[in-house]
């Protein structure tokens, strides 16, 4: 069983994706793995390269802020960017899975409903938190401003939006009563898949 996991930024999905971990189910975050492939796959580089000209890579490493100011207000450069690296994080993914022998396991993807992906999953999971509770984490975290964080914020849906697409909702404003939710849905997931 897939169970994906979102949230928009800030809303604490590494926290609640290590209470998964801690209840010793395996967990994908496919950002990270996206960063891998693209600093590790000679033809995302390629592609990339192709896309972005010689400034995408620095020292052979992604340059992260140079594509991030290319593709933030160009939604044509971010599905041809998206368009090379996530069926290879599809690839990678699946290879991943097979390799999995738990009950369940979290695939981790902070834009499922943007990208219109949850037929991918089983069950979603939404992390929500207050969101000048969000700002403030992510302006901590990344060290920008907040009109930054709020411009990002403006890219991805609404708390409510998420809500109503999904099956189970974590509100992350206090760790131990996020961290009860979490346990709780596990144990439901376990549930689901006895019967």
């Amino acid at each position: 069983m897939i169970v994906g996991l979102t949230g928009g930024i800030g809303s604490g999905k590494s926290t609640i994706l290590e209470c998964f971990k801690s209840f010793g189910i395996p967990v994908y975050i496919a950002d990270d793995e996206a960063k891998k492939l693209m600093n590790r796959s000679k033809v995302i580089k390629r592609k990339l390269i192709s896309l972005f000209g010689e400034k995408a890579y620095v020292d052979d490493q992604l340059n992260r802020p140079y594509l991030a100011s290319k593709i933030f207000n160009d939604k044509t450069l971010l599905s041809k960017m998206n368009a090379i690296v996530h069926p290879k994080v599809a690839s990678h993914f699946n290879h991943w899975l097979n390799n999995q022998d738990s009950e369940y396991v979290i695939k981790e993807v902070a834009i499922i409903f943007e990208n219109n992906l949850q037929d991918q999953y089983d069950y979603i999971i939404t992390v929500v938190a207050d969101e000048d509770l969000r700002k403030q984490r992510v302006m901590k975290r990344d060290n920008v401003s907040r009109e930054k964080v709020e411009a990002i914020m403006k890219n991805q849906w609404s708390d409510a939006d998420k809500i109503e697409k999904s099956d189970f909702v974590i509100v992350n404003d206090d760790l131990q009563k996020a961290k009860k939710q979490a346990l709780d849905i596990h144990n439901m997931l376990l549930k689901i898949l006895k019967h």
